[in-house]
């Protein structure tokens, strides 16, 4: 595959290190100096930015929305339709923002639906490794506890960082993988309560699916960012509209084997609720936001959104469960921030 040969100086992909590169010796004091900075910088930088913030907040209410979902402990809802719905929101929203641009700027190459089969034929592949990390996201609990499960979840930190350096070929320089080490012992220790030393008594099947979790969702993750990269100038939404168009394909043989004669029997929506609602809507407005952090910036600057967002939720978690923070969830907020401190400043060195 091509797509391995991904290099780091995509025209414009790129990643966020060429912007702190661009923006280096650059200070804050004023806005003479943010001048100096090209206009196209400023709006790259920008862009980035605007994704990276809107991930995180998206991703910390996610959690606490999946859990909300559940009644009496369980699902009444089909995860499959649910899962099938998020897919063609995600596909819905992408047509709109198509035909807000195709209104504005006209129907152009690099906007076009219509593609290559050696374009299209690469889709199916991350969509149906993101249908089974999916679908494990859900039956995942019932071998591990939520506790459990978020500390477990830290592996995919791991995942993406050797993934990211195996089949995109971008070095991470000794800094970076220090600092993602401690990312991954930061969110780990954040997450430690009175039942952690539950978390090494889990079962066997409940470790398998960690593991293959956490190897699905990184290795997806790098393989779209290599496919949306392949052609930096392709619209972000015509990208996305094929990846989702393979999602929900996939999504629906999934419910056509696990659900048909639930859903035949109850109906489509049997079990849906407001918060099952919102909790789709979450959904799909975090897998846009990531193909655009993968499109603008990269995995690395994924993960450290998500893990920060990790953050976000024991904090809201304080108002809305009662959650008490902890000594353990300090300090493993300050090893984060030390992660993030040390991963910019290994962008800066390399």
């Amino acid at each position: 595959m091509e797509y391995r040969k991904i290099k780091d100086e995509d025209n414009d992909g790129g990643t966020v290190s060429n912007d702190i590169e661009n923006l280096r010796g650059i200070g804050f004091s004023g806005v003479a100096s943010v001048s100096n900075v090209p206009p196209r910088e400023q709006a790259k930088w920008k862009r980035k930015t605007v994704v990276t913030v809107a991930l995180t907040f998206l991703t910390s209410s996610q959690a606490i929305l999946i859990v909300w979902s559940k009644r009496a402990g369980k699902y009444e809802y089909s995860v499959t339709t649910a899962n099938f719905l998020v897919e063609t929101l995600k596909c819905a929203l992408s047509l709109a923002a198509l035909a807000r641009i195709w209104k504005s700027e006209g129907v152009t190459e690099d906007n076009r639906l219509s593609t290559t089969l050696d374009e299209v034929i690469v889709y199916p592949i991350p969509a149906l490794l993101y249908l089974v990390k999916n679908l494990l996201q859900y039956y995942i609990f019932a071998y591990v506890d939520a506790p459990g499960y978020q500390i477990l979840k830290n592996l995919n930190i791991i995942s993406t960082g050797v993934l990211y350096r195996i089949i995109l070929k971008k070095k991470l320089s000794d800094i970076q993988w220090a600092a993602f080490i401690l990312l991954c012992a930061g969110c780990t220790t954040a997450q430690l309560n009175s039942r952690s030393d539950h978390v090494l008594q889990t079962s066997l099947p409940g470790w398998i699916m960690a593991i293959v979790m956490a190897l699905l969702s990184g290795f997806a993750g790098v393989y779209t960012e290599a496919i949306i990269k392949k052609r930096p100038s392709r619209n972000i939404n015509v990208q996305n509209f094929w990846l989702y168009i393979f999602g929900m394909t996939f999504n629906a043989i999934a419910i056509l084997i696990q659900d048909f004669d639930a859903v035949m029997n109850k109906g489509f929506f049997h079990g849906y609720s407001i918060i099952t609602t919102l909790m789709i809507l979450n959904h799909a407005l975090s897998g846009i936001a990531v193909s655009m952090v993968m499109k603008y910036a990269d995995n690395i600057v994924k993960v450290y959104s998500t893990s920060v967002a990790m953050l976000l939720t024991a904090v809201v978690s304080v108002l809305l469960f009662g959650f008490n923070l902890t000594l353990a969830f300090f300090l493993g907020a300050t090893v984060v921030s030390v992660s993030v401190y040390l991963h910019s400043a290994g962008k800066l060195q390399r």
